[in-house]
């Protein structure tokens, strides 16, 4: 065995020996409690306010998004394939049965309105059930702490409901069931 191959596998076992037993994730949320009344991303806070544009140059405003709304999905994406799984399910067999629900694509990787309306254009979600947001100045993924497959319930007061990664649609439903 070379040098470096050892000192490779050497080094990998170091790593996973610094993570003891903590190599499967339990699932369960051990971020702090929200305080009721605060603005965040966290669930139970209020959602922090935002004004940026959709893929038509239109600027949308948490406002403007619950308007006449039970609430609103954040979906933060990437274009890549997982992403395009997880909206093709939120399109397909999510968005028909919350009718007065908002459903938001959040790229924040384009670099313009442009380049996501190119993105979006590429990969099938023109003009569709999702409203596609460009976030250029990264005010949503900043004040969501969103990355790619967070996915964020807010309810038509403003507080938010679910913020965590989408698995299978299944959490999200239910939380969609839950709004008020």
């Amino acid at each position: 065995m070379s040098f470096s191959r050892l000192f490779g596998l050497l080094l990998l076992c170091c790593l996973l020996s610094a993570c003891g037993d903590n190599l499967i994730p339990s699932g369960e949320d051990k971020r702090p409690t929200a305080q009721p009344g605060t603005t965040g991303p966290a669930v139970g806070q209020l959602a922090p306010e935002f004004s940026v544009p959709d893929i038509n140059g239109r600027t949308v405003t948490l406002a403007n998004a619950l308007a006449d709304k039970k609430g609103i999905v954040l979906y933060f994406t990437m274009w890549c394939p997982i992403c395009d799984s997880h909206m093709s399910h939120l399109r397909a067999a999510i968005a028909p049965n919350f009718p007065n629900v908002g459903f938001y694509a959040v790229d924040y990787v384009s670099g313009s309105v442009g380049d996501a309306a190119a993105a979006a254009s590429a990969n099938g979600y023109a003009g569709g059930t999702l409203t596609i947001l460009a976030d250029v100045a990264h005010q949503l993924t900043n004040s969501y702490q969103g990355t790619m497959g967070t996915t964020i319930i807010i309810d038509s007061s403003g507080v938010v409901r679910m913020n965590e990664d989408y698995r299978d649609g299944s959490r999200l439903q239910a939380g969609l069931a839950g709004l008020p």
